[in-house]
C-alpha cells in the first residue's frame, strides 16, 4: 500500500480534529490557571514570593496544588469530547481540590506559618493529601 495515498486522509483527519483538540486543551489550561490562581489567593501565604526566596516547603505545596488540580482535568480530557462537560465537571473537580486545602489546613493548625518557616513535613503532607484526593476525584469523573 502506498503511504502517499494515506496523506490526504490523514490531513483531513487532522483538520477535523485539531480545532476540537485545541479548544478542549485551551479550556483545560484555562481552568488550571484559574484554579491555581484561586488556590494562591486563598492560602495564608504568598507562594510565589516564598518560592523566589528558596522556600522548599512553599515550592512543594505549590507543585502539589498544580499537579492535584491538573489530574482531574486530565481525566476529563481523556474521557469526554464535550467542552461543556470539561467546563462543568472541571469546575466541580477544582472545587473539590480547593475544599481539600481547607480541610487539611484545619487539621494542620498553623499551616501557613509552618510553610512560611519552611516546614517540609507539613508541605509534603498537604501535597500528598491533595494528590490523593485528585486521583480519587479523577477516578470518580471517569464514566463507567
Amino acid at each position: 500500500m502506498d503511504s502517499d495515498a494515506n496523506g490526504p486522509a490523514i490531513l483531513a483527519a487532522v483538520q477535523r480534529g485539531l480545532p476540537s483538540l485545541v479548544l478542549q486543551f485551551g479550556v483545560s489550561v484555562a481552568l488550571l490557571v484559574i484554579g491555581v490562581g484561586i488556590y494562591m489567593s486563598i492560602t495564608g501565604f504568598r507562594e510565589r514570593e516564598l518560592v523566589r526566596r528558596g522556600n522548599v516547603a512553599a515550592g512543594i505545596v505549590l507543585a502539589g496544588a498544580i499537579v492535584s488540580l491538573a489530574i482531574p482535568l486530565a481525566a476529563l480530557l481523556a474521557t469526554t469530547g464535550f467542552v461543556l462537560d470539561i467546563i462543568v465537571w472541571g469546575v466541580v473537580a477544582l472545587i473539590i481540590q480547593l475544599v481539600t486545602l481547607g480541610v487539611i489546613s484545619r487539621l494542620l493548625r498553623g499551616f501557613s506559618s509552618m510553610i512560611e518557616a519552611g516546614n517540609v513535613a507539613a508541605a509534603t503532607t498537604l501535597a500528598a493529601a491533595q494528590i490523593a484526593v485528585a486521583l480519587l476525584n479523577a477516578a470518580a469523573l471517569i464514566p463507567a
